[in-house]
Parts: structure tokens; sequence; C-alpha cells
């Protein structure tokens, strides 16, 4: 078998542009159960076959290996909240949103662009997931826009024509420090990133106490930390570094500020970002940087001013 760097072939995996879905159906005990997922496919209109696959290490594995059928939900451009609940490990995914059950059984989450309430037709082992297949019984879509993700961002039809316009993204990323740790969040397989999202139509300032609010968190948006360019993604990133009260994350965890905790992180620059804050902090003297992803210089600044 060849092998391959995992993360590597993960951050390739992901320059594929795809949707969000999320897989709904129920727990042997009747009670609704769902994951987010973005390896959703059409397979077939005669009969009508639609395929999404499934870690072999969900949680989830069991239940919809036993559940005669389950439905995929197509979310909206209006749904990152969603998708970010059925990412999360919580007890009730569905405490805090709209569904219904469909004709064929499963539940169907409100404001999704469309939905497809399927029997499963066969299951196919496949590495390290298993590929569902479903018969679609009953089906519905609307005009709403559906939401995007690739290399671990979500993406809308409005910042996809906001970035047209200018030709490239602005990407807003949180450093929420506290007590010598910082927040990092899952993104897959194990990998790490900063909390960040694409800067729509609503601005930089909107963007990041979204993306604080998010996390759970009570957190302080404090001084610019690196401003940098991602020349072949066509990126302008910018970090803030926030300073997050007491309280446990809804979403990512805390680590400490030390080089052997960076390791899963996906993104090199992002690495080097949070060497640069692991060092900064020690000697207590703070700098922005200005660069792209590999270079740049770093300009001195204290905390509380420039």
């Amino acid at each position: 078998m060849t092998e391959f760097d995992a993360r590597a072939l993960r951050n390739a995996f992901g320059t594929f542009m795809t949707g969000v879905t999320v897989v709904t159906s129920h727990d042997p005990d009747g009670h609704p159960i769902g994951f987010t997922a973005n390896s959703f496919t059409s397979v077939s209109l005669d009969p009508p076959l639609v395929l999404v696959c499934l870690a072999n290490s969900s949680k989830n594995y069991g239940a919809l290996m036993a559940a005669d059928g389950f439905a995929v939900n197509i979310l909206s451009e209006t749904q990152i909240e969603v998708s970010n609940t059925f990412a999360r490990p919580v007890e009730d995914r569905f405490a805090g949103v709209e569904w219904r059950t469909g004709p064929a059984g499963s539940p169907l989450i409100e404001g999704s662009s469309a939905w497809f309430d399927c029997t499963t037709h066969k299951t196919v082992e496949a590495g390290d997931h298993v590929i569902l297949i479903g018969e679609v019984k009953a089906f519905d879509s609307t005009p709403s826009a559906g939401l995007g993700y690739v290399r671990g961002a979500y993406v809308t039809p409005s910042t996809a024509a906001s970035a047209f316009m200018r030709d490239t993204d602005l990407v807003v990323s949180a450093l929420i420090e506290r007590a010598g740790e910082v927040l990092l969040i899952e993104i897959g397989d194990d990998a790490l990133a900063l909390p960040e999202a694409i800067v729509g139509p609503e601005g930089v300032s909107a963007a990041l106490n979204t993306l604080i609010d998010a996390t759970g968190l009570t957190a302080k948006p404090g001084f610019v930390y690196s401003v940098y360019e991602d020349a072949d993604r066509k990126r302008q990133h910018i970090a803030f570094l926030c300073q997050a009260a007491d309280g446990d994350p809804q979403k990512g965890k805390f680590v400490p500020l030390n080089a052997s905790s960076f390791g899963a992180v996906a993104e090199a620059a992002t690495r080097t970002m949070l060497e640069r804050l692991t060092e900064e902090t020690r000697l207590g003297d703070f700098g922005i940087y200005y660069g792209d992803k590999t270079s740049g210089e770093v300009r001195p600044i204290k905390r509380g001013g420039l």
C-alpha cells in the first residue's frame, strides 16, 4: 500500500469545494441523531440514489448501520451555525434546531436548501469509512443558496461574489488566549486550526465577533497580531489577539503555548504564528507581523498600545 503524509493528503482533498450537509436518522431507541458531512454525492436517477460517507470511528456508526434509512439535509448559506452544531461533540444536537419528521421517517432540518429522505439501499466498507447508499423516497428543494466549504473554511454566495469583485478573500482569525494557553479547533481527522472565517459584506469586526461567539467564550478582541498574504490561495489574512475570560469553550480546546502543542496544526503559517506568540509571551514583548505566509517583518509593540 502506498504511504502518504496524512496531513498533506487531507489538505489536498480539502482543495475540492463542496457543499455542506447534515445527515440525520434515529438510534435504536428512536432518538434523532445527526452529523455534519461534506462527502455527499448523487449516484443515480433510476433508481434515485445518493451516497454519504461515514467514518468507522464515528459515534453514529452503529446507529446508522442499524437504521432502515437516513436523510440528507443540504444546508443553506445562512446555516453555518447548524453545521457547527452537528460537528460538535454536544449531548443533544437537535435541542436548538427546528426540525420535523420526513415522509420516510428521518429528521428534516428546517431552512435547508434541499433535503432527501432515503431508505438504506446498500452499505459498502471502504478503508476507514463506510459508504451509505440511500434510495430517495421523498425530496424537496428551495431557492435558497447552498453553503460551501473549501480548505477548512465556509464559503457563501455573498462572500464568493465579494471575493470575485476584489479577486481575493479576506480571512479573519482569532488567537484566543488565556493563562498561557490558546484556543484551537478541530477541522477533521485530528487536524487543528485557529477559529477563522472569510469576511463578508458585514466587515471584519462583525466577522471576528461572530467567530468568538461561536466558541461559546467571552473574549475581548485585542490588537492585530498578524497580517499576511497567501498569494497561492488568493487570500489576505488578518489575525487578532484576544483575551478570553473563564469558562469552557463550546467549540475547540485550549492547548498550552509551547511548540509541542502545535504539531497537529494544519497550516504552516499558523504554526509559525503560534510559535512566535509562545516566544513573545515568554519575553513579554509583542509585535505585529507584516508579510506573506513564508517571510516578512515583525514590528514591535507593547501590550496596551503601539
